[in-house]
């Protein structure tokens, strides 16, 4: 399971966090109306990055320093290092695992609407291209009887 990973992880974000806030920093952009509604959210712990930058740098829209996001280059750069040294000879992206968890949701049962919403599709054609690789034919449908 990925759930201890993932927990040790955001423990280690939440103490960097809490270090940018003990030295002044600490805060994320928000679009304006939230940043309005909330006046303290933009450093609050719910609304910092998962995955943050290594550093802190200079937001152009403010002039704040603050820590950003990884840059996508970094998370493409990352996983191509790990398919290469699992040794995996397909081409893997981060594309690649949007697809197979929309894939998997469908397989699972789940509705193609419901999908649409997940992946952000505003037309439902675009999440349609999902189904193709399920290719079950009568045997794909689920009753709520099967369990």
């Amino acid at each position: 399971s990925l759930m201890d990973p993932l927990k040790d992880h955001l423990r280690k974000v939440k103490r960097l966090h809490q270090h940018d806030l003990d030295q002044g920093y600490g805060s994320v952009y928000l679009p304006f109306a939230l940043e309005r509604k909330y006046p303290h959210a933009d450093r609050a712990w719910i609304w910092q990055f998962v995955f943050p930058s290594l550093s802190r740098s200079q937001d152009p829209r403010s002039g704040l320093v603050r820590r950003h996001h990884l840059h996508e280059s970094s998370v493409q750069r990352t996983l191509k290092q790990a398919v290469q040294q699992a040794g995996l000879q397909k081409r893997v992206s981060c594309h690649t695992f949007r697809h197979s968890f929309a894939t998997h949701l469908l397989e699972d049962g789940y509705d193609i609407r419901t999908v649409q919403e997940l992946l952000g599709h505003k037309d439902v054609k675009t999440t349609m291209v999902y189904t193709h690789v399920l290719n079950r034919g009568g045997r794909g449908v689920r009753s709520p009887l099967d369990g």
